[in-house]
């Protein structure tokens, strides 16, 4: 880590992130700068990235989804991110490609890490979903999924699978893409 006091980010990750995320050079090097002076160490925690993840949704709680987002990039479990798993994360929550959000979306409801999707899984993660919405949008929401049990149930039968099935990772991404409900169940993004 001889250079990193420079604090310029390695060329190497750099064009690494201009290849799998839509962010600029200088973006990238701006994302980089803040990142040095929230993490000096160079990691991020999670306690960390819930902070930062709270600035996005400044209406609602937003730690529980926090948590999952963190523990689906940390993918060597060792309850940190580095600048390259945090950009991805940044990367793939807002602007990503369809085909690699689910992929992600996958991780991010496969909480016991075991590469299936439980139906207690969906409902765990539309649990903290839930949280991220406005008390006041959720009156709005429609009587099918007004509470995070609901959505859950509304979620899950898309996939046809019954309550003690499992959902593998192609199912899961088939039965989103063929359902634009599915896709809107599975994420909340406030209106800008």
């Amino acid at each position: 880590m001889g250079n990193a006091r420079s604090g310029a980010v390695s060329k190497e990750i750099l064009d690494e992130l201009k290849l799998h995320t839509k962010f600029t050079e200088s973006e990238l090097s701006q994302w980089y700068e803040n990142f040095q002076q929230q993490c000096p160490s160079g990691r991020i925690t999670s306690e960390e990235f819930e902070k930062i993840y709270a600035r996005f949704f400044p209406d609602s709680d937003a730690k529980t989804y926090a948590q999952h987002v963190f523990r689906s990039f940390d993918t060597n479990d060792d309850g940190t991110l580095d600048f390259k798993e945090y950009i991805i994360a940044l990367h793939m929550t807002s602007t990503g490609k369809m085909a690699h959000k689910l992929e992600w979306a996958f991780s991010l409801f496969d909480v016991d890490k075991n590469g299936y999707i439980t139906k207690s899984e969906v409902t765990e993660i539309c649990q903290a979903i839930f949280k991220l919405i406005p008390k006041e949008k959720q009156l709005q929401l429609p009587s099918d999924e007004n509470t995070a049990e609901k959505r859950a149930n509304k979620l899950w039968s898309y996939f046809e699978k019954r309550d003690n099935e499992r959902l593998a990772e192609g199912e899961f991404i088939k039965g989103v893409l063929e359902n634009e409900n599915a896709l809107r169940l599975i994420q909340y993004s406030p209106d800008k």
